[in-house]
């Protein structure tokens, strides 16, 4: 670990280049992304022009698509939104506040075998700045902001990229597969798709 770069991004710019820096080589050294991730300050200036909010559910907004090997995507939740039961496709999620608060509950992976309520692991509220960690030998999480009146903006790194994933009924495990879909592109709206589910983050 003594090979870290403990280097501060001064600026969302500069977070990009030191993550595609870290994602030149093949392997992924968790801690060092997060600590990258967890330095740079939030600053509306720097992420507004991707911060799209929309009136029915979360937004997922591609910043960069890190020569393939990641994808950064500004999420951005109005009062009460909130994601699925979900897994992250064999890839690494990390998950930045950058404005506002949301809530993580971790599931265990539902048993093949039996039918019923899905366990819950645990529970926390991530605050501004704080960067949340994921994968598929962690568990499935659901992502919520619980505010009834401020929308919350979170910065989300996806390595590598994936185009699906799986959902699950926290009533019974039962799992379906769906396609992400991006809101808006490097700032731009997408074109719209019709009846694609967007479920997931």
């Amino acid at each position: 670990m003594e090979h870290t770069e403990l280097r501060k991004a001064r600026s969302l710019d500069e977070l990009i280049q030191m993550l595609h820096n870290i994602f030149e080589g093949d392997s992924v050294n968790v801690e060092e992304v997060q600590s990258v991730m967890e330095s740079y300050q939030s600053d509306p200036q720097e992420w507004m022009q991707y911060a799209k909010f929309d009136q029915y559910r979360y937004t997922r907004n591609l910043v960069d698509e890190g020569n393939g090997k990641f994808n950064l995507m500004v999420l951005c939740w109005g009062e009460g939104h909130g994601s699925s039961i979900h897994d992250h496709t064999d890839s690494h999620c990390f998950m930045k506040m950058l404005q506002g608060q949301l809530k993580e509950t971790l599931f265990n992976w539902p048993d093949s075998k039996s039918h019923g309520d899905m366990v819950q692991k645990s529970q926390r509220i991530l605050q501004d700045n704080q960067v949340a960690y994921i994968s598929d030998s962690i568990g499935l999480h659901r992502v919520e902001n619980g505010s009834h009146t401020e929308g919350a903006v979170s910065l989300h790194l996806y390595s590598p990229p994936f185009e699906t994933c799986q959902t699950f009924d926290q009533r019974t495990g039962h799992r379906n597969t769906v396609k992400m879909t991006f809101w808006s592109k490097f700032g731009a709206r997408t074109p719209f798709e019709t009846t694609t589910s967007q479920e997931n983050n």
